[in-house]
């Protein structure tokens, strides 16, 4: 095959250990071992897809059956012996992909085959790819040869399993574990390919590829691959076009939506997000890069832009910066814990893109966490707690980061969220939040709660649940807010997975029942029937003492 057909990912693989990149270490180690003559009975290459396990694993076989020697290992004009297994037609370097070969028998022919010496080369080896496929039984056969192989027979593992591979066979072995390529010598590399491939893209594009492979040098090349191909030789490819090429949105985008959400404008965050998902973007990578995002919001001061692996370019830098002094860092850890319980809930809905749109509404009807609460005596006997919340117009600042859930008119005076101590209820149960909700009238409220929901947990100022679907649509926004009308603080609503306790009504059928078939078994209920056989037995009422003292 022509060397200028084949993909850059074969075309620029390693043929020698000066070739690797971000494996110094192992490369070093191997080299010393083979120098000083203590070479292992088997080798196990472990680590992530595309950072060379399998290029190593040949580079190995070469150094072990080079002509020339160690000291003298080929580097440009390959021996006989080289130049076979990189073309992997050396009669005794054998590799065997494990995932196509993965029973007993097969291995019990790769034994079979080991009884007989190297025909041309010093050692025979056996190159086993994803090694972690292979059965029980196939492991448990390989165990006494592996153990103790004939001086010209070595293995050579490869896997990206490594917990799947019996202990018994990786205490057996030389176990190297392959890191990722750090992003900086990953991004020097392929630009180095780049040059030589005569390719015009620039340098922001390029760490685009470095982010989106995420250390994998087979996957950088990959894409780089396909930059290439995917514009005219006389047009370079930017950032803007390597995005839409790779289905990648703008950061910018998101960290504008985040500032947005702080702000509390409810349509301008919906419409990038929109535009987001128009452009192709999956709901739960959408999340993960919030999450993403949220975590530079919480730690850029302690970053640097070399260290966030190319994520950011230095404006989306500066303003992730500039936004995060003035955000809280409550509000980022109460954003981290709702976008999470929002990657459960999209295993649960049908439509995960309306699923994000209610995450981004709820994110902004939060309880407020920037509230100062001060102590003010307005009589002798009377306190009163008041919530003052900084202005955010007058200042210019983002301080105001979430508005309240119950808050349905922006600029209500401040006068109306002060709340009297004296009309404060304490609601510490699930039943009394139902007593509270027949005190105060609100029968609607208790009927959602007895009915179509089931309690998973109850705790101070949190209610987790999970419902039914006859749930009415506000119910969340209409407990929370009589939550607080009600105790003066804010509640977080979450939905749960888990099934949790029956429902009230539930309950209350059950305990019927029992209580039926309890009076079917008495003696007045059987002296009926037996004068009315027809008759059914539909409600039971216990009859409470006029006494209690008789």
């Amino acid at each position: 095959m022509n060397n200028n057909s084949k993909v850059l990912a074969l075309k620029y693989r390693p043929q020698i250990f000066e070739d690797l990149i971000g494996q110094e270490i192992v490369a070093e180690t191997i080299i010393n071992s083979i120098k000083a003559d203590k070479i292992p009975n088997a080798y196990l290459f472990t680590g992530i897809r595309g950072i060379g396990k399998t290029t190593i694993a040949r580079i190995v076989s070469k150094a072990l059956n080079c002509s020339n020697g160690i000291e003298k290992i080929c580097k440009e004009n390959f021996c006989e012996n080289c130049d076979s297994i990189i073309k992997s037609s050396h009669i005794d370097v054998l590799e065997m992909d494990a995932a196509s070969k993965t029973g007993v028998d097969d291995v019990r022919d790769l034994i079979e085959f080991s009884r007989y010496g190297p025909t041309s080369a010093k050692y025979k080896i056996f190159i086993i790819d994803e090694v972690h496929m292979l059965s029980k039984q196939a492991f448990n056969a390989l165990l006494k040869t592996l153990e103790e192989p004939p001086e010209y027979l070595k293995f050579i593992f490869a896997t990206t399993e490594i917990k799947k591979i019996p202990i018994t066979v990786v205490s057996r072995c030389q176990r190297f574990d392959l890191s990722r390529i750090k992003s900086s010598e990953l991004f020097e590399f392929i630009k180095k390919i780049k040059d030589k491939e005569n390719g015009k893209v620039t340098d922001d594009a390029l760490k685009l590829i470095v982010k989106i492979s995420e250390g994998s040098v087979r996957d950088a090349l990959s894409l780089l691959d396909r930059a290439l191909l995917s514009l005219d030789e006389n047009t370079e490819l930017d950032l803007n076009a390597a995005q839409k090429i790779f289905g990648y949105f703008d950061k910018s985008q998101l960290i504008d939506l985040f500032e947005l959400i702080l702000k509390g404008e409810e349509n301008k965050v919906l419409n990038i997000y929109r535009k987001i998902y128009d452009q192709g973007v999956e709901p739960k990578v959408f999340i993960n890069d919030f999450l993403e995002l949220l975590y530079y919001f919480k730690n850029i001061n302690s970053l640097t832009l070399e260290s966030t692996n190319f994520s950011l370019n230095d404006e989306e830098f500066s303003k992730i910066k500039s936004i995060s002094n003035q955000v809280d860092f409550s509000v980022l850890v109460l954003f981290w814990q709702f976008a999470i319980s929002s990657l459960e809930e999209l295993d649960i809905v049908s439509n995960e893109h309306l699923s994000i749109e209610m995450f981004l509404i709820r994110l902004m009807h939060l309880q407020s966490v920037k509230l100062e609460k001060k102590i003010q005596i307005e009589n002798e006997n009377e306190k009163v707690i008041s919530n003052e919340i900084e202005d955010n117009i007058s200042q210019n600042k983002i301080i105001d980061q979430i508005k309240n859930i119950s808050q349905e008119e922006k600029n209500k005076p401040q006068a109306q969220t002060q709340l009297k101590v004296e009309n404060k209820i304490f609601i510490n149960s699930f039943n009394d939040l139902l007593v509270t909700c027949s005190e105060k009238k609100d029968i609607k409220l208790r009927y959602e709660l007895e009915k179509n929901v089931n309690l998973v947990k109850f705790e101070k100022n949190r209610i987790e649940i999970s419902f039914n679907d006859s749930l009415d649509k506000d119910f969340v926004k209409d407990l929370s807010s009589k939550l607080f009308e009600w105790t003066a603080e804010r509640w977080i609503i979450t939905f749960s997975k888990s099934k949790g306790e029956m429902s009230v009504k539930e309950k209350q059928l059950k305990s019927k029942k029992l209580l039926i078939d309890e009076v079917k078994t008495s003696e007045a209920y059987k002296n009926v029937i037996e004068n009315f056989p027809d008759a059914e037995l539909i409600d039971v009422k216990l009859k409470k003492d006029e006494d209690q003292n008789d």
